[in-house]
């Protein structure tokens, strides 16, 4: 008998597990819940959201799932696992409790202030006026943070004292991000190169993947708004060998044991957004999972096989299996939809060449009619690996040019950041 798989979720980052899930042969069935068009080529697609816990349940019940995998961080705080896992399902992914590291930032900095793990200073407020008080006196710039889920953006990094008081009255008094606002945490503002670390974890081992850098603004050169995510590039040169150990021994390691000291174990993919300061690497945020367009780069460079790692972390048998990633280097550019992150239009057909479509992960799209349609603000992920990082991102470009649809709009200069790095460290 072989394996039936439900993978919950519907972007890019999913579409990327699903693919990795496919090289399996003990596979024989995947579910995506809800899944989107582009993912429809490689998976059965379900209408129940990725938020609709009881719907999930019944399904994995009903179509008895072998496994089950859950990558958004709505339904991992939601305990959409612990839900599976009590109707009997096997699940990747951390638990309701141990979610909370991302799903709380005031619970993910005091649990690293308790601990000594190293990030920026910071304070906690539910109260507005102490908020602003404190901010008459911080020096700027400074970073005002949503303490909830904010889909990426409910982080204002403010220049000066009047952008930082709007910030907080917006995520306060104005609910801009909704009740996510209603508590905030202000922070001193670092300086240094950007890394991204998805690391297995069961709870005792950890195993981190191939390092990656972000690309967040929407336009070249940085510019424009914050967004989920314009693309991704793998290796992150700034992450050295010397770099990597010191984050094994004074970050990663330091944080499943503080969350096992506090009860929350955590078992799945932890992420490890990370700012390397002059005065070394400091935790900027954590992720309860997979990131997005992160795992786009990452997985492609994975020699081992994702589901058997997986189980290994479900099973807590972690330290047996081996994790292994590829030396090459992998790009991914993000098609976005014109007017991303804030207003865009959607609906507009999307042609993809039979020779890109295997190099495409689908984020933001729909089925209509047979057609695939743009669907979301991160259209599609277009991916490529390669020997070396420059030739990647020749690859990745030259498959974004064969892809039309309407208001499509990418940046141009995804992984020069990368590049300039690497000559610098060479």
């Amino acid at each position: 008998m072989g394996m039936r798989i439900m993978v919950v979720g519907g972007g890019g980052r999913e579409h990327a597990v699903i693919r990795a899930i496919r090289k399996n042969p003990a596979v024989t069935e995947i579910f995506a819940l809800p899944g989107n068009g582009g993912i429809a080529a490689d998976a059965t697609c379900v209408d129940i959201g990725a938020k609709d816990i009881d719907g999930m349940v019944r399904f994995a019940v009903d179509q008895a799932i072998d496994y089950a995998i859950v990558t958004p961080d709505d339904p991992l705080v939601l305990g959409a696992v612990d839900a599976l896992t009590a109707a009997g399902i096997p699940c990747f992914g951390p638990d309701r409790k141990a979610a909370i590291i991302e799903g709380s930032k005031a619970f993910s900095k005091n649990l690293m202030k308790k601990y000594g793990i190293p990030t920026a200073a910071y304070e906690v407020f539910d109260d507005m006026d102490k908020a602003l008080a404190y901010l008459d006196t911080a020096p700027c710039p400074i970073v005002v943070k949503a303490d909830g889920l904010a889909l990426g953006k409910g982080v204002i990094i403010a220049n000066d004292r009047e952008e930082a008081r709007q910030a907080v009255v917006d995520m306060m008094a104005n609910a801009k991000f909704g009740k996510s606002g209603s508590t905030v945490v202000i922070e001193e503002f670092l300086t240094g190169p950007e890394v991204s670390v998805l690391a297995f974890t069961d709870g005792h081992t950890v195993k981190p993947m191939v390092s990656s850098m972000d690309h967040k603004r929407a336009g070249d050169n940085d510019t424009g708004l914050n967004t989920g995510g314009m693309g991704t590039v793998a290796p992150n040169p700034y992450y050295t060998p010397a770099i990597a150990k010191r984050c094994m021994e004074e970050i990663f390691l330091p944080t499943v044991r503080a969350m096992n000291a506090e009860g929350r174990p955590f078992k799945g993919c932890l992420y490890f957004g990370l700012m390397l300061t002059p005065k070394g690497p400091r935790v900027i945020e954590y992720n309860c999972r997979f990131g997005d367009p992160e795992t786009q780069v990452v997985l492609p460079l994975l020699e081992s096989d994702l589901l058997t790692v997986m189980q290994a972390v479900t099973e807590e048998r972690l330290d047996q299996v081996e994790v292994t990633f590829s030396g090459k280097a992998a790009a991914c550019v993000i098609m976005a939809s014109e007017g991303y992150p804030s207003h865009y239009e959607k609906g507009f057909p999307i042609t993809i060449p039979a020779e890109t479509a295997p190099y495409v992960f689908s984020a933001g799209t729909a089925l209509r009619d047979g057609q695939l349609v743009s669907a979301g603000g991160r259209v599609l992920g277009v991916s490529a690996v390669a020997d070396t990082l420059t030739e990647a991102l020749q690859l990745a470009y030259g498959r974004v040019s064969t892809i039309h649809f309407d208001g499509a709009f990418y940046r141009h200069d995804i992984g020069r950041r990368a590049l300039q790095a690497g000559k610098e460290s060479v």
